[in-house]
């Protein structure tokens, strides 16, 4: 929906359109993992234990047997508790789900923390406590006091109709569905210029979920688990912005969006009616053969200086604040963020006619840390 955009990158410049036009694109306001610790870590099925620098974390019952140990810096992933990898931002190598944690940061989990999420996580920034998180430990619909639902057509012309029934919760995992339909639309108008409008039909459904409203944060280290359907139509995204203002002005970070075999991570300067876009890109195929069928760690670490944005433990954007300095006010140092978590169909994520649905993204987490005072 809007246009000139111009992309500053540290690692990879974008030249294909995002979100509205450019790299994370034009979300309107409609609306980790890392390197282990050494002495290896032991996942077990049934459940999950790992020992990270001597910590034992247990997480979701009891240990169960044919855990494998392995060496210093990766996780064996065993059967059982949460799919592949290890919880707690850890990424695994070697088990089901699990990715290698190589280079990024090293992070210690809470060994106190032995029901539900880690309290503290401990990076090369500092010392992260929870102050919020949705472990999805309750079957049925999303907690209704975490999120809220966007409805409807909402941004970029893309094809889906937003709707919360797209959006469950089983044996710990969020998953949002993208179904196939052919549904008439109840706002159509014949002739109409107006795109949500002018569609007398919508043909597919999903979920566009958002802490707006209910939950929002300054500064902290933003974190989710997840597995993302990485075929043709599929446009997921884990995102934030900014309290009580219209995009652009609002800010944007998407601290994972895929789109056309891309992981994008992206930073929006306000300019003007638009954005100018920090963002970097990697390709599917570089990732790995196995990469789409595993679970994997975005974090984002922000505070006053610097947006720090990590897939699996790995740095893979930067962003100085003072960047925004010409905003006024600059959103990144003088407001409040509040997450989303969506699954959109089409536009940026190409054409799903031939794409077999439903399409899902599975979330086994979502949870914000901030530094004590």
């Amino acid at each position: 929906m809007r246009n000139a955009c111009v992309f500053v990158s540290s690692v990879v410049l974008l030249a294909a359109a995002g979100l509205g036009g450019c790299g994370g694109g034009s979300k309107s306001a409609d609306g980790t993992g890392g390197a282990v610790g050494t002495g290896g870590v032991t996942q077990a099925t049934g459940g999950t234990t790992q020992a990270t620098g001597g910590t034992t974390q247990a997480t979701g019952g009891t240990t169960g047997t044919g855990g494998q140990p392995i060496g210093s810096g990766g996780v064996a992933g065993g059967a059982g508790g949460h799919p592949g990898g290890a919880t707690g931002g850890h990424a695994g190598a070697g088990g089901a789900g699990g990715h290698p944690g190589t280079g990024g940061k090293t992070t210690v989990v809470d060994a106190a923390a032995t029901d539900g999420p880690p309290q503290t996580e401990v990076t090369d920034s500092g010392t992260w406590n929870l102050v919020w998180s949705d472990e999805f430990d309750v079957d049925g619909a999303p907690s209704a006091a975490n999120w809220g639902y966007e409805k409807g057509f909402v941004r970029n012309e893309e094809l889906q109709w937003y709707q919360p029934d797209n959006a469950t919760v089983s044996n710990g995992i969020l998953t949002i569905a993208a179904q196939k339909v052919h549904i008439l639309n109840p706002n159509y108008q014949s002739g109409s210029s107006d795109w949500k409008k002018s569609r007398q039909y919508y043909d597919y459904t999903s979920t566009s979920m958002t802490t707006s409203g209910k939950h929002s944060w300054q500064y902290g280290r933003f974190e989710m688990r997840a597995r993302i359907d990485t075929r043709q139509g599929s446009w997921p995204a884990f995102w934030i912005l900014g309290d009580s203002t219209s995009w652009p002005q609002s800010g944007e970070v998407d601290i994972m969006e895929y789109y056309a075999s891309k992981v994008l991570a992206n930073v929006c300067t306000p300019n003007g009616g638009n954005c100018t876009w920090d963002s970097t890109n990697q390709s599917l195929s570089s990732l790995g053969s196995s990469w789409s069928s595993e679970f994997h760690v975005w974090a984002m670490e922000w505070d006053a200086q610097h947006i720090d944005l990590y897939l699996d433990g790995k740095q893979v954007n930067t962003y100085n604040v003072s960047t925004a300095n010409s905003t006024n006010p600059n959103p990144y140092s003088t407001k409040k963020f509040y997450v989303l978590v969506n699954l959109a169909i089409g536009a940026n994520g190409g054409d799903p006619s031939n794409t077999t649905f439903p399409i899902t993204y599975e979330v086994d987490y979502v949870r914000v840390y901030q530094k004590a005072n």
